[in-house]
């Protein structure tokens, strides 16, 4: 039985939610392995429309195992809110679990998050100002605070008592007002107390699934273009989104891995600061806006737009072994009378076809574009890939061959059943 990745294959905001609920369907488990709450999932099913920031969006299937894994840096308030959210809708949370090394989001590290972004001016990277920039940091200095961690009053005072005095001076360097240990301490103690029963070893569970031979997704929080390695950098996520985050987030070996699955939209979006080569400022760029509801499920802002880029998401297919492709919003692009595909960067009087490194190269990138006539017609009550009109079928045939992958799913719209299932490997 397969385990599957689904990572986002642009810079994230690609509908991962209704997919993952959509798949998780079919699964024995689910697990979240990257990021925080500055990931946003949405979900529309029988019981309404959920927004989840940590929660895995498995969490609809009542027999699935939900982990959040050690990849993830977790804030306690925030996931106590959305637990408590999912419980009034009666969703059961019985098969909920935390791994006891997820590192822990303070109050200090959302300070800090919003300090330095401020102090960046005109050289601001888009942060959420969720801390979890400050958190994953923390991590690598090995003085992070793990869930784990929240069980132990001994352990947890030692640990905390050795970061704040080191945090404070950092803070007030910045401008920030001075943190607590006390106040912190004991309600942290508190957020021990309400999980406790959730945070566990992770690695029994998730390797007894793979002996068992369990169907397991593995859901991933941004986009593979926003990887801290590979992605625009310094406008980037600060974890790695892509398929080597999915196992070692959620701690299976790279080889059990089957299927990586591309979440795509059929255009382009971004939100933040950040190179945006096929971006559309003009009227198009708006409709594209306003018609896919292109604002953040986590800050609101809204999401700038553009025209698919077949050269930056190729490089993330080849980055990630995407061999499954899910693509999302094809309704958005009914009523036009033509699109466009970037195939190829034009630098100067060289073509390229990959994502620089150099934001400023970015500058003087020309898009290389195909253009395709328009289907203008609608496409949401369509159910089966044969139903799609010719057009449509060209510009996504088109999008295969450019990405050297298979489409194995195309979304037409934002409920459950609008999606065109044309492989099924999971």
């Amino acid at each position: 039985m397969p385990v599957m990745a689904v990572v986002g294959g642009q810079w994230g905001d690609e509908g991962k939610g209704r997919f993952i609920d959509l798949l998780g369907q079919r699964a024995q488990m689910v697990i979240r392995y990257s990021g925080g709450n500055n990931a946003g999932h949405t979900v529309i099913n029988d019981l309404g429309t959920f927004k989840l920031h940590l929660v895995p969006c498995g969490i609809f299937q009542p027999t699935a195992t939900n982990i959040i894994g050690s990849g993830v840096v977790l804030d306690p308030a925030v996931l106590l809110d959305e637990m408590a959210m999912l419980d009034s809708a009666g969703v059961s949370l019985k098969n909920l679990y935390i791994s006891d090394r997820a590192h822990v989001i303070m109050p200090y590290h959302v300070l800090q998050d919003r300090l330095q972004e401020n102090l960046r001016g005109d050289g601001r990277i888009g942060t959420t100002g969720r801390g979890i920039g400050p958190a994953y940091s923390d991590k690598m200095e090995r003085v992070g605070i793990r869930m784990g961690d929240l069980l132990h009053e001994e352990t947890l005072l030692q640990r905390f008592a050795r970061a704040i005095d080191h945090k404070n001076r950092v803070l007030q360097a910045y401008g920030g007002a001075e943190q607590s240990l006390h106040d912190i301490y004991r309600q942290f103690l508190e957020y021990g107390r309400k999980l406790r029963d959730r945070i566990v070893p992770t690695h029994p569970l998730v390797q007894g699934a793979l002996r068992r031979g369990d169907q397991i997704l593995l859901e991933g929080a941004q986009g593979v273009l926003l990887d801290v390695d590979w992605g625009t950098y310094p406008y980037v996520t600060s974890s790695s989104p892509g398929a080597a985050g999915a196992s070692q987030g959620a701690g299976i070996g790279p080889r059990d891995i089957d299927h990586v699955a591309g979440l795509f939209k059929a255009y382009t979006t971004r939100v933040g600061e950040g190179p945006f080569p096929t971006e559309l400022t003009n009227a198009l760029g708006h409709h594209l806006r306003e018609r896919g509801r292109e604002f953040g499920t986590v800050t609101g802002r809204p999401r700038r737009c553009g025209w698919f880029d077949a050269v930056g998401v190729r490089y993330a297919c080849e980055l990630n072994s995407i061999d499954q492709l899910l693509i999302t919003k094809l309704d958005v692009l009914d009523e036009l009378e033509s699109l466009s595909i970037c195939t190829h960067y034009r630098l100067h009087d060289t073509t390229i076809d990959y994502l620089p490194s150099a934001p400023a190269v970015f500058k003087d990138i020309e898009p290389v574009y195909e253009e395709f006539e328009g289907w203008q017609e609608p496409t949401s009550h369509c159910r089966n890939y044969d139903e799609l009109p010719p057009a449509a079928r060209r510009y996504l045939d088109r999008i295969e061959e450019l990405l050297g992958a298979r489409i194995m799913m195309v979304s037409v719209g934002p409920e459950r059943d609008q999606v065109i299932e044309r492989l099924r490997v999971f």
